[in-house]
């Protein structure tokens, strides 16, 4: 295997939890990531922050509730499911990095 690791990150407009856990767990699976491990935390009064731990490195993201955006990134070594990851990415992005 090539020493390779691709990263994407951006601004997304949605900062509910649950609808973020839901959206990027599907997303990851349908992607062909191996989701090793999963934990998050919900911030009072307000903010989430999660991680999905991968066969092929991980993604994370943490909610700005009082901007209502929500930053993600992924850092993968298989360019294949990388593709497939941002191909899939349905919400609307507020700005790229």
């Amino acid at each position: 295997m090539k020493a390779a690791i691709y990263n994407y990150r951006v601004w997304v407009e949605e900062v509910q939890p649950t609808i973020l856990k839901t959206s990027f767990d599907t997303i990851l699976k349908e992607s062909g990531f191996t989701v090793l491990n999963f934990m998050e935390h919900l911030f009072e009064p307000q903010g989430y922050t999660a991680i999905w731990l991968l066969g092929e490195s991980h993604f994370a993201l943490h909610t700005f509730p009082e901007e209502n955006k929500t930053y993600i990134e992924l850092s993968s070594c298989n360019e294949a499911m990388y593709e497939s990851f941002i191909a899939k990415l349905k919400l609307p992005v507020v700005e790229s990095m």
